[in-house]
């Protein structure tokens, strides 16, 4: 399942080529600072910077032989240079060339990411536009609450991506680190200076105090924010696919001309995205547990690390650049039912508005205990009498619940007719939503 996008494929980012392009990035930038230092000859640092390739197949058939990648590679950039070669990887240790590189491959990926963050904000801000005062129940525990409006909930899921993109802002300041230590870090063959101009070089920062890896709590800081943001991905979803739900009938994702929705039931229009996207959240969050047990390794460096990161690093990102975009199309597509929404609304025969009641009493001088009981004694007759099949309204369209509570001789002892009928009123509960919004969407 492979969705193409018009723009930068985040899978191009983590081929074998695009790795071994992002070693023979460091290495020619290790070139370049060892020729501004005076240590190599500058006509043979020009040679390698513009002659030196490498080819995936030959690198494969050496390494079949060396049983070590980066010793493959230096051996295939080689034999596409002459004399000069010895000055290639000179004085760098493996990791030097593979955590800088793929620090490169993170900060590329990273960009897309954020970028599709900002893809997904804007659409999120557009509905909630279009349905900012569109009436809808607020549900708590499952349960009728009180009105509220999508576009409410839509400016909930913006404001939480909007931590999300701060996050990854973050997250790529920390990650885009390198370095040029040389074995162990010491820094014994290689000088702090050549570290810093490469870096500048590359665009990264160098790794202030390495051993001989870059610290993997910084690739364990990336999983946990991918982690994190695919667990509110996945809280949309999940929203989705319960307005979905046949009983509610609120929203539903986008259905096409021709989409089919069960092999043996041609009448289903099944939440088959937002679905998919619960599983791949699922996927994200596994990612964490390995890059976080990366961390501790032994001493100055172990490889127990490389085999997990040659998995979750591509899949981690081409996962979470997949479902965000799979979760703006169904944002940016979704099919909303007002009407139903209202429908829902007044389901439970005007008991939404029972707090309302409760704080007026509270006011005229009735105590909360007595208040709490007045109200909750008409709502439980209403929930007994739609529970027998009676219908939410009467034949003149006034609520259950509005009847009970003008029959309570003890109720209207404290409240009018005209104070209780003003308990039921949609507008009280939208008057904040411009305020709200002007909050979020600053």
């Amino acid at each position: 399942m492979v969705e193409r996008y018009a723009r930068p494929i985040m899978e191009e980012k983590w081929t074998q080529h695009a790795r071994y392009a992002a070693w023979l990035e460091v290495e020619k930038a290790a070139v370049k600072a060892w020729a501004k230092l005076g240590k190599i000859p500058q006509e043979d640092a020009d040679k390698i910077v513009k002659n030196a390739t490498f080819s995936v197949e030959r690198i494969e058939e050496i390494e079949a032989v060396t049983k070590h990648d980066l010793i493959a590679f230096n051996t295939s950039v080689a034999e596409s240079l002459g004399d000069e070669s010895r000055w290639f990887h000179y004085g760098m240790t493996s990791s030097d060339a593979v955590d800088t590189g793929v620090a490169l491959q993170m900060k590329a990926s990273l960009k897309i990411i954020i970028e599709d963050v900002t893809m997904l904000m804007e659409s999120i801000k557009v509905r909630a536009q279009e349905h900012k005062m569109t009436l809808m129940v607020g549900r708590s525990h499952g349960i009728h609450g009180e009105p509220i409006t999508f576009g409410l909930t839509l400016a909930v899921w913006y404001d939480e991506m909007g931590r999300h993109l701060t996050n990854l802002e973050q997250t790529m300041e920390v990650i885009c680190v390198g370095q040029i230590s040389g074995a162990m870090g010491n820094f014994a063959h290689a000088p702090l200076e050549l570290e810093e101009y490469a870096m500048a070089e590359l665009g990264l920062k160098p790794e202030p105090c390495s051993n001989q890896v870059v610290h993997r709590d910084r690739y364990a800081r990336l999983a946990t924010t991918l982690a994190l943001m695919a667990s509110t991905i996945e809280k949309f979803a999940v929203q989705v696919r319960h307005l979905q739900r046949t009983e509610v009938y609120e929203a539903e994702e986008f259905f096409a001309k021709g989409q089919k929705g069960s092999s043996a039931m041609p009448h289903k229009r099944n939440p088959v995205l937002t679905e998919n996207i619960t599983g791949l959240a699922r996927m994200i969050r596994s990612y964490a547990a390995p890059a976080m047990e990366n961390v501790a390794l032994w001493h100055e460096r172990d490889i127990s690390h490389s085999s997990t990161e040659r998995f979750w690093l591509p899949d981690a990102f081409i996962t979470t650049d997949f479902m965000l975009h799979r979760m703006n199309n169904v944002i940016s597509k979704l099919t909303v039912y007002p009407e139903n929404m209202m429908k829902n609304l007044n389901l439970t025969g005007g008991l939404v508005f029972s707090q309302r009641v409760l704080l007026e009493l509270p006011l005229q001088g009735v105590s909360r205990e007595d208040a709490y009981r007045i109200v909750q004694r008409n709502a439980m007759k209403v929930w007994e009498e739609i529970q027998q099949g009676k219908a939410s309204t009467d034949e003149n369209g006034e609520s259950l619940y509005l009847n009970h509570l003008l029959a309570d001789k003890e109720l209207g002892e404290s409240l009018s007719e005209e104070k209780i009928r003003e308990c039921f009123n949609y507008d009280y509960y939208t008057k904040n939503v411009d305020a709200i919004f002007k909050r979020v969407f600053k």
